[in-house]
């Protein structure tokens, strides 16, 4: 049976650039008759857990992932008009370590990499790539943004190096077709590397809405976004009205002539299996050091915890202390606590 998934979708959680409400697209790509669909929100993952649920419910099944923001530099680079414009990346967790490392990346992101937005770098890449299927993105994904500019060798050197950060058929080279004339140009010659490189080809659509006359309520969201009135003649727009939650024959109406660039999409979607368990409370199994119990390790923390606050420990901060410890230990909370401290000892930065 011919089908196809879209796997590059931004929802309302790409605050103010998306414009396809959850519920609405899973509900289309249930009348569609697709078998999955990923969320690829900008830099973010807020969206993933309502995501995941709405579609389990509708018997869907859901890909998780982002597209990310790569930095030309360092994450730690933040020069103005050199580091300023990142260029996109699409990932989709494959696995539940590959979900993992995903979150890593967005996390770090924001934490070391922010700078206007939140970025990687390929050293991050490559410390989190495992698990990871990832899509070259639109034009202003790192390899189109070579090609628009001439650079076929440089675009070329790029694409060997993510296939060698995510591994042989983990990395796939994305064509869109919106009716934009810069891009079937960069269409043509993503597709001749391809074949020349020997790296697969996906066709996706930049999803921001999910039917084509919502068009109109995105780009009143961009105005917001960028401060400007949908009156203005030089403001930031979408080029065409093509950026929406298009069906197989639309697909297949735009990408016939290479059918494993939509077949791909299917094989991405069977390979990529995430699953969440809700309702569980996971902590790690912390041990204390010897001659220890959980009562009196728990009491050890808090004491040099209060050392480093207070520059003296008088009589009513002590007694205080206890108090509280003891309030703990009567509910018998000491194992909950020691296990929160893991986690906070565990935790990047």
């Amino acid at each position: 049976m011919k089908n196809f998934v879209h796997l590059h979708v931004h929802t309302e959680y790409s605050l103010l650039d998306g414009a396809s409400r959850i519920k609405s697209l899973i509900r289309r790509a249930k009348e569609m008759g697709m078998p999955a669909v990923a969320i690829t929100d900008h830099g973010v993952m807020y969206g993933v857990i309502d995501f995941y649920k709405e579609a389990k419910k509708a018997g869907i099944k859901p890909i998780i992932g982002c597209e990310i923001y790569v930095a030309p530099r360092s994450r730690f680079d933040k020069e103005p008009k050199v580091d300023d414009t990142p260029a996109h990346l699409v990932l989709l967790a494959e696995t539940d370590e590959g979900y993992r490392n995903l979150s890593k990346l967005v996390s770090l992101a924001f934490l070391e990499g922010f700078y206007y937005k939140p970025r990687v770098d390929k050293a991050l890449l490559r410390q989190y790539s495992k698990g990871l299927i990832a899509l070259s993105a639109c034009l202003a994904g790192e390899i189109p943004r070579s090609l628009a500019q001439g650079q076929i060798e440089e675009a070329k050197t790029m694409a060997i190096e993510y296939q060698n950060i995510f591994g042989e058929n983990n990395f796939f080279l994305e064509v869109q077709q919106h009716g934009i004339e810069e891009q079937t140009r960069i269409n043509y010659e993503i597709i001749k590397m391809a074949r020349e490189l020997d790296i697969p080809l996906v066709a996706t659509n930049d999803v921001h809405y999910v039917n084509k006359e919502e068009a109109v309520a995105q780009d009143v969201l961009v105005c917001i976004q960028t401060g400007k009135l949908r009156e203005e003649e030089n403001r930031m727009r979408f080029p065409t009205e093509e950026f929406y939650f298009k069906s197989f024959e639309e697909m297949e109406m735009l990408f016939g002539e290479y059918p494993d660039a939509l077949t791909n999409t299917l094989t991405i979607a069977d390979r990529c299996s995430v699953d969440f368990e809700f309702g569980q409370l996971y902590l790690p199994n912390y041990r204390v050091p010897t001659d220890y119990t959980l009562k009196s390790y728990l009491r050890e923390l808090c004491l040099k915890g209060a050392e480093k606050r207070y520059s003296l420990l008088t009589e009513e901060i002590k007694e205080r202390l206890n108090y509280e410890l003891d309030v703990i230990e009567e509910m018998g909370f000491p194992f909950r606590w020691c296990n929160l401290h893991a986690v906070l000892q565990s935790r990047p930065g």
